[in-house]
This record gives C-alpha cells, structure tokens and sequence, in this order.
C-alpha cells in the first residue's frame, strides 16, 4: 500500500510522466490504436508506448478492447473517470501555449497541429 502525502501525489502517480499525458490527450478525441498513438507521439518507444497503455488500464482511465477479428485488432478508448480528466489536460494545454508565447521566442517554439 501506498502512502500520499497531499492528493496531488495520487494524481500525479496515476497520471504522471511524460507520455501518458500525451496520451489520455489523444484518446479524449477519440478511440485509437496503437499504430495510431505512435504516429500522433513519434518520439515514444514502441516498449514505453505499450507500458504507459498497460499503466493507464490498470488504472482504470482508459479500455483495451481486442477485436475477434485476423488479424487481431486492439483499440484503445478513454474510460469515463478518464474523461472527467478532460478539463485538467485542456486547462494544462492553455498553460502551455501561454507559456511558450510569453518565454520563447519562434526559433525555440515551434507547435504543430497534429489532428
């Protein structure tokens, strides 16, 4: 059992880290599969990529759903407590953009509209 000091320690141990963010940002739009992530984040690992998808299941923010199908396909799709976390990606977005609006220059700054 864990021990948490303050709630934002739950939080970022659920959501933490550098991808699964990234994400839970790209799943709130809508169902994905893998192929597709790796595409929209190209500097994860595939073997980072399949473990922040296995961390964020079992965390119950997102649903694996496997297709009877060959060959097989796996989608993954935001869970409801995972889409309440909506707001709070959005609202990190907005600070990002501002951020980078008001601290670096377009040489260091450069955003691209992936979707």
């Amino acid at each position: 059992m864990k021990t948490f000091y303050c709630d934002l320690e739950i939080t970022l141990d659920v959501i933490g880290g550098k991808w699964r963010p990234l994400i839970l940002y790209y799943l709130i739009k809508s169902p994905k599969r893998t192929s597709e992530l790796k595409r929209l984040i190209p500097s994860i690992s595939q073997k980072m990529l399949i473990q922040s998808l296995r961390e964020l299941e079992s965390n119950h923010l997102i649903i694996r759903k496997m297709y009877n199908q060959v060959p097989p396909k796996v989608e993954y799709e935001i869970s409801e407590i995972g889409m309440s976390l909506e707001p709070t990606l959005r609202a990190l977005c907005d600070w990002g953009q501002n951020y980078a609006e008001k601290t670096l220059n377009k040489d260091e700054y450069q955003r691209l509209n992936v979707e």
